[in-house]
């Protein structure tokens, strides 16, 4: 096995094309223990944090990028894009312990294709798109559309993330981002929940809502969507979140929990991570 360290994405790219067998990595926080429990290795490893392009952060013209391997930690850090997307920097802040997320990123823990990801519901839920290196050019697909299954991507052959794109978030709007976890940190979750909410007054105008650790991908409820917008969260439309949280549940039982404990769970955060986007888009993070 060897270790290239790419400065360009160009370079990146001739890696991947003239190695087949090879990978890239960001921060390694997955691929090392993959490796130790019996997974084959690659050919290459080739190591994305010497491309500034992919570890960098910037805001203009409306929208935010995010370099695909830029550690976390620095994305929690940044005070203006927590402030603006509490429950991504929620979610990227529960990425393993402070040590690995000054390794940890958006890109790794996206194509990990984890089902538990923390990072990755609130990305959706904020309707984040990815920019990913493809052939001698490049494409942009929603972070939806990257995981097909555990384990699984939509990304071909020598194609990685470069950055990812999310809009500024409207006026009034507020995320949030939560997990069940049988300890208390540095654990998988049980089952995740992303909640954004636009309010126009006391009244929800838009939301999206995000399930993690329910099934073989990260789920948007469109039926609790649909319950919040009109309503001003009274009891009867938090218990329509729930329930719909629930059904949208296909889980499997493991060790950390199981198929009935995650529905029900699901349902509960949900409804509980709707609450503090609703009073996030009303009074601040």
């Amino acid at each position: 096995m060897k270790y290239a360290a790419p400065t360009t994405v160009d370079e990146a790219r001739s890696l991947l094309a003239d190695n087949p067998g090879s990978r890239v990595f960001a921060g390694a926080t997955d691929l090392i223990p993959q490796m130790r429990s019996g997974q084959p290795e690659p050919s290459v490893m080739v190591d994305l944090k010497r491309i500034d392009q992919l570890m960098a952060i910037s805001h203009d013209g409306g929208h935010w990028t995010i370099g695909a391997a830029t550690p976390t930690s620095d994305l929690t850090r940044n005070a203006a894009f927590s402030g603006m997307f509490p429950g991504i920097s929620e979610g990227a802040g529960l990425i393993g312990s402070d040590q690995i997320q000054n390794r940890s990123s958006l890109g790794g823990n996206l194509c990990n294709g984890s089902p538990a990801a923390d990072s990755v519901p609130a990305l959706i839920a904020a309707e984040a798109r990815a920019v990913i290196a493809s052939g001698d050019g490049s494409r942009t697909i929603a972070v939806a559309d990257v995981v097909t299954g555990p384990g699984q991507t939509s990304l071909a052959d020598g194609e990685f993330i470069v950055e990812f794109e999310i809009d500024d978030a409207p006026a009034n709007t507020g995320d949030a981002y939560l997990r069940m976890i049988p300890r208390t940190e540095m654990d998988i979750a049980v089952v995740g929940a992303a909640v954004r909410i636009t309010m126009d007054g006391d009244t929800v105008s838009d939301a999206r809502v995000v399930l993690a650790a329910v099934a073989p991908t990260a789920v948007r409820v469109a039926d609790a969507e649909a319950a919040l917008v009109g309503s001003t969260l009274d009891d009867d439309t938090l218990a329509a979140v729930s329930a719909a949280a629930s059904a949208a549940c296909n889980p499997i039982d493991d060790k950390r929990g199981t198929i009935e404990y995650r529905t029900q769970v699901a349902g509960v955060l949900a409804k509980r991570a709707a609450v503090i986007a609703a009073d996030r888009a009303q009074n601040g993070a």
